[in-house]
Formats: C-alpha cells, sequence, structure tokens
C-alpha cells in the first residue's frame, strides 16, 4: 500500500484521491519541478536541503512535500502550524535523529502553514535542518521574507508556486472524471459545467475538485450541466466568455470607468470579472497599463498601487486577491487623469517611424574606449551637475527634432506643478540654443 492509500479510500475526499503520485502528475507548476530545478534535485535525494513553498491555496505544497518523502524513501511526518507545540516538534526531530543514525533514513517534516509559528517555535528547528536530522518542508501563503525567521530562510530553498492556469484546471477536472482513484468514467461533465468550475477556483486545484464532487454528490443522474455546478456554487455564472466578445466589452468598460472616473460603474465590472472566475493576473495587468496611460504624472502614486497589486496578486489566490484590486480600482477611479505620457511616447515612436531622426550629438556619444573618443565622443559634454539648478543648456537632441515638444502636460492633478516645471526647464534649455 502506498503513501497515499488507506483503507476506505473511495470513501476519501476527491482532491486527496487524485493527490498525484509523481512528478509527471502534478499540474501547473514547470518552473518549480523542471528537470534540474533545486526542487527536482531534493526529490531525487541528490539533496538534503529544506524547502519552504510558498504560494496560495490548491497549487500543490502538500502534494510536492508528500513527492519528497516518497521519492527518497523517507518518513514523512506532518505538522499544523495551527496547533503543533514546540513538544510535537522536538518529537518529530527526536525520531528523525534517531532514524537517521540508526537506519540512515531520511525523515521529511512537513510543516503547513509555518508562517503561523512564533520564533520561539521556529528557533526549534533550527538545529534539526543545520543537523540534516530531519528535511524540513514548510508551506506557507505568506511571504517567507517577512514570515520565517532568517536563520531559517538562509538554510532552506524557496520554491514559489502559482495559481494554476485554466488550463491545468480543465485538465484536472478531465482527469478525476476518467480515473480510476476519481470518478472512473461514471460521470459526463458538460464543457460549459468544466469551464465554469476551472474559472471559480481560481486556479486552486482542491476548489475545483471539491466542487466537482459536490456537483456529482447532488446529481440525479450521470451527466452534469452548468445549471447543477451553479447550485452547488449558491450563484448564477455570469455570463462572461473569456474568448468571447463579453469578455472583451466587460475589460473594456472596467478601463473606460475608471477612466472616467466612475469608481462604482468600475467596481461593478470589476466584480463581474472576479465572480466569472477571470485570472486576477490579467486585471491587475490591465490596470498596470492603465495607470500609465490615462492617469500618468497626473497622480504618480497610481502607477505604485497598480504595480503593487499585481505584486499582491501573484501570492495572494482568491478571493482575498479582490481586494487588493478593488483597492486599486477605486484609487485610479479617484485620481486626477492625464493621457500625455501616452501621446508624448505616440508621437516620439511617429517621428523615429517616419525617419524624424539622425545621429546622437558628438558631446553625449559613449566616449569610454579610445577609439571613441578619437572620433570626437564625448568632446563638449556639459556635466549638468556642475552648474546651478543642475541644468546646462546643450544639444541633446538630434538636429531632426531640436525643438520638438512631445511632451504636453495638462493642468490636472500633480501635473499642473510638472506643466510649471518643463516650462522653466525648456526656457533653460534654449537660452544658449540647447535642446
Amino acid at each position: 500500500m502506498s503513501l497515499f492509500e488507506a483503507s476506505g479510500s473511495a470513501h476519501q475526499p476527491l482532491a486527496t484521491r487524485m493527490r498525484p503520485t509523481g512528478l509527471q502528475e502534478v499540474l501547473g507548476q514547470p518552473q518549480a519541478i523542471s528537470s534540474g530545478s533545486p526542487l527536482t534535485e531534493l526529490i531525487a535525494g541528490s539533496g538534503g536541503s529544506s524547502v519552504l513553498l510558498w504560494g496560495p491555496p490548491g497549487t500543490g505544497k502538500t502534494t510536492l512535500a508528500r513527492l519528497v518523502a516518497t521519492e527518497r524513501g523517507a518518513n514523512f511526518r506532518e505538522l499544523s502550524a495551527v496547533s503543533a507545540t514546540i513538544k510535537d516538534v522536538r518529537a518529530v526531530v527526536e525520531e528523525g535523529q534517531r532514524n537517521r543514525e540508526l537506519y540512515s533514513r531520511d525523515t521529511v517534516l512537513f510543516i503547513d502553514e509555518i508562517h503561523r509559528f512564533s520564533k520561539t517555535q521556529q528557533d526549534a528547528l533550527l538545529p534539526a535542518v543545520e543537523n540534516g536530522w530531519i528535511i524540513l518542508v514548510g508551506a506557507t501563503t505568506e511571504n517567507p521574507s517577512f514570515a520565517v525567521i532568517p536563520a531559517l530562510l538562509s538554510r532552506s530553498l524557496l520554491v514559489p508556486l502559482r495559481p494554476l492556469e485554466l488550463h491545468d484546471l480543465l485538465q484536472l477536472i478531465h482527469r478525476a472524471l476518467v480515473d480510476p482513484r476519481g470518478l472512473d468514467g461514471d460521470v459526463q461533465l458538460s464543457e460549459d459545467a468544466a469551464e465554469l468550475i476551472a474559472r471559480m477556483a481560481g486556479g486552486d486545484a482542491r476548489r475545483a475538485l471539491t466542487t466537482l464532487e459536490a456537483a456529482v454528490a447532488i446529481s440525479e443522474g450521470d451527466q452534469i450541466e452548468i445549471a447543477g455546478v451553479e447550485q452547488v456554487l449558491q450563484q448564477a455564472a455570469p455570463r462572461y466568455d473569456r474568448e468571447g466578445d463579453r469578455h472583451y466589452d466587460i475589460t473594456s468598460a472596467l478601463i473606460k470607468s475608471i477612466r472616467g472616473s466612475d469608481v462604482d460603474a468600475a467596481l461593478h465590472y470589476l466584480a463581474i470579472m472576479l465572480s466569472a472566475g477571470e485570472d486576477p493576473r490579467f486585471i491587475s495587468r490591465r490596470l498596470v497599463i492603465l495607470a500609465s496611460e490615462d492617469i500618468g504624472i497626473a497622480d504618480h502614486t497610481s502607477l505604485l498601487v497598480a504595480t503593487a497589486a499585481h505584486q499582491a496578486v501573484s501570492f495572494i489566490g482568491l478571493p482575498e486577491a479582490g481586494y487588493a484590486l478593488a483597492q486599486a480600482t477605486i484609487h485610479m477611479a479617484l485620481a486626477p487623469k492625464s493621457n500625455s505620457v501616452k501621446l508624448a511616447l505616440q508621437a516620439a515612436i511617429r517621428d523615429v517611424s517616419e525617419g524624424r531622426t539622425g545621429p546622437v550629438p558628438a558631446a553625449l556619444r559613449d566616449d569610454s574606449t579610445a577609439s571613441a573618443r578619437a572620433e570626437g565622443a564625448g568632446q563638449g559634454y556639459a556635466y549638468p551637475h556642475n552648474f546651478p539648478n543642475g541644468i546646462v543648456a546643450q544639444q541633446y537632441a538630434p538636429d531632426a527634432v531640436v525643438g520638438t515638444d512631445y511632451y504636453q502636460p495638462t493642468q490636472h492633478g500633480a501635473e499642473q506643478r510638472a506643466a510649471e516645471t518643463i516650462r522653466l526647464i525648456r526656457q533653460r534649455l534654449s537660452e544658449q540654443g540647447g535642446t
């Protein structure tokens, strides 16, 4: 009987029965389990380091911990940081030390939610990790840089895990439908129902399988349609096709509502996208683009907020990731608007594409080599820091675009101050014929 089998396994949850028994069954983590990666080397037994698995729920942290033990032929012990005490930890460490000294056998200690351990509890792990008495596999949904003590972090491999993509979840659902460990072909699931399960799972494999199992439980036959899945989810599936017009319409409406400063409409469209299981990373990328395209210098904090939201959704799964997206949406809807950054770049690109450019002025050319200096590179360059206000008039632009003002600031928000600043700068640069 394998590590993953037990009597009465048919009565175990579907997510447990479908837990991968080998790396070839692990979905959605190619960067973590690629050939030669630190984690695969550890699983193969060629390394003895401990590992911290960092990612949102349902991305395979427990599975990978078990595979480390299985592939290495090691004992597997699991503790939850929510309930385990230092006494529990020391008991496993002592067992691991005996197994190592008497039988030369590894012990893998898997600690779920290790970020919930206090500093004292984490300190208790250090001697065991340092001496190789156990192979620690810690799972966390929090950034280990903040949640794990530096001494433990420095002794462990850090493996980020990502939310599963839609196609990974659809593959997992299909596998569960036909695999003897799962539903063994006894149930049919419509494509729409499968896609709804995958979308609403938010990158969480466990959530997808739990939803599928619940839909099977309430089904009166062997065919499950989208209505059965909606009943399990206790909500109607929003009419939202990720590949169809509705997807682009809702996305467009979100962006245009933020651009138009209608915060309530923007939140409504954001809610539709989240409720339909849209990839939060797709939404956050759109918000980052909008921050520069439609707000820009008028509120420079918008790009910071949008970027922070994008970083947040990369390690926080739904539904909590929605809060970061909502905060960014509200912030940018209320921010002053300007498309001057977009227009400035477009104007510059238009000149370049139409051939209005030329050689770099000699004073600005790289003069790091003797041959370049012999050709006049760097000669006559005036170092701005040597002049009052850090501004010096000299030719910066190629001849073809001298005097061209690409950036045209508005009078909105912080850009009003930028408009006065650039007026003064351009005046000083033109005083002696520079640009």
